[in-house]
């Protein structure tokens, strides 16, 4: 009788399935997932866009700016004044230097502002400056 609870016994460690490789397969995916993601940072403001017939859907579009209706400009979820637009955008092109700017600039936004941005980032050296739009 002894001899059957022990055969029992080793039966029973010998098929149990051995989950450890497969963690160690999920968590090395997760990792690849998270140092590979494009993270995009919202300007932290809602812009009513204008509409446009001619609307494209821009790629790699790592830096965005928002400009207001009340010509308040934000990026990163915080508020900068027009003048600081060529330092945060030279600071975010360190982490990803082939990202190109998008302004999403309310319907109501002085052009002023808008080029005041525009040229900032330009100064920043970005080529590839984009205006958000809806399209219709």
């Amino acid at each position: 009788m002894r001899r059957n609870a022990i055969s029992t016994a080793v039966k029973d460690e010998e098929s149990e399935i051995n989950l450890t490789p497969m963690l160690d397969v999920v968590f090395i995916m997760l990792i690849f997932f998270i140092v590979t993601a494009n993270f995009i940072k919202e300007p932290g403001l809602e812009i009513n866009r204008p509409d446009s017939d001619t609307a494209e859907i821009q790629e790699n579009a790592a830096i965005l700016i928002a400009v207001g209706a009340n010509d308040e400009v934000y990026m990163d979820g915080r508020r900068i004044d027009v003048r600081q637009v060529k330092a945060n955008v030279v600071k975010m092109l360190a982490d990803n230097p082939q990202g190109s700017v998008v302004i999403q600039a309310d319907e109501r936004a002085v052009a002023d502002t808008i080029i005041k941005v525009m040229d900032g980032a330009r100064e920043a050296g970005v080529n590839a400056i984009s205006l958000a739009s809806e399209p219709k």
